[in-house]
């Protein structure tokens, strides 16, 4: 028997064999070629069939996990495009007489090594991205297929490490748990792994050995421990954990149409976040109470050109008809940072996850935000709508938002176009916004506190970086401060106050926020029941 560690992404139990995953092997060799433009003529062709597959993971992406994790493939399709990247092939198959294989490898390496020098953490994150499209290219140009899972029964996927197209395009019914020696619990891979709703450990300490594979194994994402071959009393104890945890699952499903009641009459909304429309059935099935947090950004992805109001006011009118007088809250368009789309022509920016984002574009680009103003006010007619700003710092901002507001308004009046009430609130998600929250309090009807962008702003820890796992804390005192201040000074105002971050899920912290008087946790779908059962426990 085998004992290995790792870190959890997310709790349960997995038993079965072993899957050995491992990338299809290719020999690199550089080669004399005769004819220059038709090498790079067969590169244009692998670069429009790396464009189609990057598109087809972005779909599946979107459709299996959310807008936030299909956008690592709209990175790499831009970078893909990229010039000056383009421009190194060419010049090295033209000039070198290259084969195009190993004109896209030296130039992936090169620009590889420019990102990894840099010292701004998110470019040196994109230096994996562009080995990423490069090892794309070079398989299509080779003939080389991706890699699936040759089995005939679930498994225990055990892998190096695997890029976040790798999990996107593998059989989901096929796999049991995910175990990998590297990667980070922030990463993309262990966001989808969560979406998926199966154990994974990252960082497991073990050795990927070819005797491994088919060997029986046990996947703890309660311990964070991956055994190979059980003893047999370890298995039984395994299997029992596995019976129990199932069993507590099952009980869940009996909360449905329950109150979020602490057993002393304290009570709590439960909502669910969403990023696109197919989402409303898993917020229905979930039991949540309404959406506290609609990522409007997927409307404007996977697109060329800006959707117009009409295509933006189907699709709020869809979600607002389904959800049958539930509360619907909206955040307007957060498009920046690591959520790039070309048609915006957005700058290079050094450091963009503080740069030109969210309501700073929208307030620089009236009319992009009026568009989608417009479209959910028509829309709120056939629900219950609220809106809420994201990356909020002043009060300025808030009065020029409703100054813009209120334009909308008159001009729907005018047209003789109905619409119901709106509520209007901000999120909280910079630091800025908590420290001052006594001031922004007076503006707005509610608070919507997000965690994850919490967090990395005030700890300063890019939350994408696996090198800062250890460091990266989301129970942080000061964080936590934080959200307790905003709470405090938003009821001294009169005003509801929720959290839409993931740590809203975090059913260690249910209670210590109730007793911040939190009055809304809004959570992925899959979390909604396990949530309401920390809260009646109370």
């Amino acid at each position: 028997m085998i004992k290995c560690s790792g870190k959890s992404v997310l709790k349960g139990i997995a038993i079965g064999r072993i899957y050995l995953y491992k990338k299809q092997e290719y020999v690199l060799k550089q080669e004399t070629i005769e004819n220059p433009e038709a090498e790079i003529e067969r590169m244009e062709k692998a670069k429009e069939t790396a464009t189609e597959q990057l598109e087809e993971l972005y779909q599946k992406a979107l459709k299996e996990a959310g807008e936030e994790q299909a956008m690592i493939f709209d990175v790499h399709k831009m970078m893909l495009d990229d010039a000056d990247y383009l421009d190194s092939i060419r010049g090295l198959i033209r000039d070198e007489k290259m084969n195009a294989e190993f004109a896209v490898n030296l130039t992936g390496e090169n620009f590889a090594g420019i990102f990894a020098s840099m010292d701004d953490e998110y470019m040196k994150a994109r230096s994996a991205d562009v080995l990423d499209i490069s090892k794309r290219l070079i398989r299509i140009l080779a003939g080389v297929g991706e890699e699936g899972i040759a089995s005939e029964e679930p498994v225990v996927l055990l892998a190096d490490d695997l890029s976040p197209s790798e999990t996107v395009q593998m059989d989901k019914s096929k796999i049991l748990a995910i175990v990998t020696k590297h990667g980070s619990t922030n990463s993309h891979t262990a966001i989808l792994a969560r979406s998926m709703n199966i154990p994974a450990l990252v960082q497991t300490d073990v050795a990927l050995l070819e005797e491994y594979s088919g060997a029986k194994a046990v996947v703890d994402g309660f311990s964070g421990t991956f055994i190979i071959n059980p003893e047999e009393d370890v298995l039984e104890k395994s299997v029992q954990k596995k019976m129990e945890y199932e069993k507590e699952r099952t009980a869940l499903q009996e909360l449905k149409g329950k109150d979020n009641v602490t057993t002393d009459g304290r009570r709590i909304n439960l909502y669910a976040n969403i990023g696109n429309v197919s989402d409303v059935d898993k917020v229905l099935d979930s039991d949540a109470g309404g959406i506290g947090l609609f990522r409007s950004e997927f409307i404007y992805l996977g697109r060329e050109d800006y959707p117009t109001e009409e295509e933006q006011f189907v699709i709020y009118k869809e979600v607002l008809s389904r959800m049958q007088g539930k509360k619907v809250i909206i955040r307007t368009l957060d498009i920046g940072a690591d959520k790039q789309v070309d048609y915006f022509k957005l700058p290079h920016e050094e450091n963009p996850a503080m740069g030109y984002r969210a309501i700073r574009i929208c307030l620089d680009r009236p009319e992009v935000f009026k568009t989608q103003l417009r479209a959910i006010y028509r829309a709120s007619a056939f629900g219950t709508a609220a809106i809420m700003f994201p990356m909020i710092i002043s009060v300025k901002e808030i009065r020029k938002i409703k100054e813009i507001v209120e334009e909308v308004k008159t001009e729907l009046t005018k047209e003789g176009i109905s619409f119901n009430r709106v509520e209007l609130g901000i999120m909280v998600e910079t630091p800025a916004a908590a420290v001052i929250s006594d001031a922004l309090a007076k503006e707005v009807e509610f608070f919507s506190i997000g965690t994850n962008d919490l967090t990395q702003y005030t700890l300063a820890i890019d939350r994408q970086n696996q090198n800062l796992d250890n460091f990266y804390d989301s129970h942080h005192e000061a964080i936590l401060r934080l959200i307790k201040m905003t709470v405090e000074n938003g009821h001294k105002e009169g005003i509801w106050v929720g959290i839409c971050g993931e740590l809203a899920s975090d059913t260690t912290l249910t209670r210590t926020f109730v007793d911040m008087g939190v009055d809304e946790l809004s959570v992925s779908p899959t979390y909604v029941l396990s949530v309401r059962k920390a809260v009646r426990d109370i």
